[in-house]
């Protein structure tokens, strides 16, 4: 009976995925990482022996925009070859939920790269302190 390498499996389900994306999802996984382009390539090849670092599967999910059936059938696949990293995996997506990350230009202007950083958080601080304020009002809470 031929048994596929779990390592394998997963890599392969994850180029296709990474294939059936619009060009350019590797130059952003990539940027996402905060890695090359090539280790996109070889955390997709089945060939290499290179993992996917746990950290970073939920940026893939996001950045793919992973369907939740996606998400279910990698994890399943990562966990048969990581099986030590299924816990961390599963904490590593709890936190995740609470993390916007926002992909930036390449800045020539260091100066001017600050001070884009500085008001995209300014501005996350108010929205979420309106939140907090409408929340601690009954407001924004299910029913």
């Amino acid at each position: 009976m031929n048994r596929v390498d779990p390592l394998v499996a997963y890599k392969a389900f994850l180029r296709q995925a990474v294939e059936r994306r619009p060009s350019g999802i590797r130059q952003k996984l990539a940027a996402a990482f905060g890695t090359h382009p090539s280790f996109i390539s070889q955390i997709t090849n089945p060939a290499l022996k290179v993992p996917l670092p746990a950290q970073h599967i939920p940026t893939l999910f996001q950045v793919c925009h992973f369907t939740p059936e996606e998400q279910q059938r990698f994890l399943d696949l990562y966990k048969q070859a990581h099986p030590a990293q299924a816990g961390s995996i599963e904490e590593l997506a709890e936190g995740e939920r609470n993390v916007i990350k926002i992909v930036l230009p390449n800045f020539e202007d260091a100066a001017l790269r600050r001070e884009v950083e500085v008001l995209i958080r300014e501005f996350a601080d108010r929205v979420i302190g309106v939140a907090k304020h409408a929340w601690r009002n009954g407001r924004g809470r299910t029913k």
